[in-house]
């Protein structure tokens, strides 16, 4: 389900945009994906130019690319985020996020939630009117039929991520399961996100409602900088 559309050049200026915003002393939520990923690449050349920041990597991805561009790491047992970097699958006008195309966003929640700021990178084809992208629904094993007939009962048609090169399912880097969750379009996603969140054996799902404080949105040629208003 790992969505990639859009230019490189286009994510590549989101993410080296938002990689400017960091100061000395603050610790970076890192996030995971093609746009995030930039991201990373950046704020390493930043370090070894002189910044002084540490990093909270939100997947293994995340923490191999921080390794490799030089960024100290640290953990939220012994830090809190200052800002956090992450990409999304699709992006509302009203500021809501589908998150999860990676597998990564349970632990992306948790960090980006965090953060006393929260910039998202995406390129041009991640921005909706409204969301309609699938939500992944990450699940403990034992839980996947009754986490599904719960998504069924809402609406939805989940469907369990295979992965491409093994037989057998994706195995996120916490040991679970992915539900693809498409609900069509989603009309109230804070209303979904309560109902997903109270179905027992759900470990998180990939709606991010009131978390995102800034949108930086990069083309070929510019980046545009958007202020969240709905973010809480």
């Amino acid at each position: 389900m790992k969505q990639t559309g859009g230019s490189e050049a286009g994510k590549r200026r989101a993410g080296e945009s938002a990689a400017e915003l960091p100061s000395d002393g603050e610790v970076v939520g890192l996030g995971t994906g093609s746009t995030a990923a930039h991201a990373i690449r950046a704020l390493g050349d930043r370090v070894d130019a002189g910044l002084d920041v540490r990093g909270i990597p939100t997947s293994f991805q995340a923490r191999q690319l921080a390794q490799e561009a030089g960024i100290p790491l640290t953990t939220l047992e012994e830090a809190t985020v200052d800002i956090a970097i992450d990409g999304a699958d699709q992006v509302a006008d009203s500021g809501a996020l589908v998150k999860g195309g990676g597998g990564a966003h349970a632990r992306e929640k948790f960090v980006d939630a965090d953060a006393d700021r929260f910039i998202v990178v995406a390129d041009p084809s991640k921005l909706a009117t409204s969301l309609d992208y699938p939500v992944p629904i990450e699940v403990l094993p034992d839980a996947r039929r009754p986490v599904a007939d719960a998504v069924r009962a809402a609406g939805g048609d989940p469907t369990l991520r295979v992965a491409e090169r093994k037989d057998g399912p994706v195995v996120t880097d916490n040991g679970n399961l992915l539900l693809d969750c498409a609900f069509g379009a989603i009309a109230e996603p804070d209303a979904l996100a309560a109902t997903l969140s109270a179905v027992p054996g759900v470990v998180e799902h990939g709606l991010f409602v009131g978390l995102a404080d800034e949108l930086h949105v990069g083309s070929d040629d510019d980046v545009e900088v958007r202020p969240v208003e709905s973010a809480d």
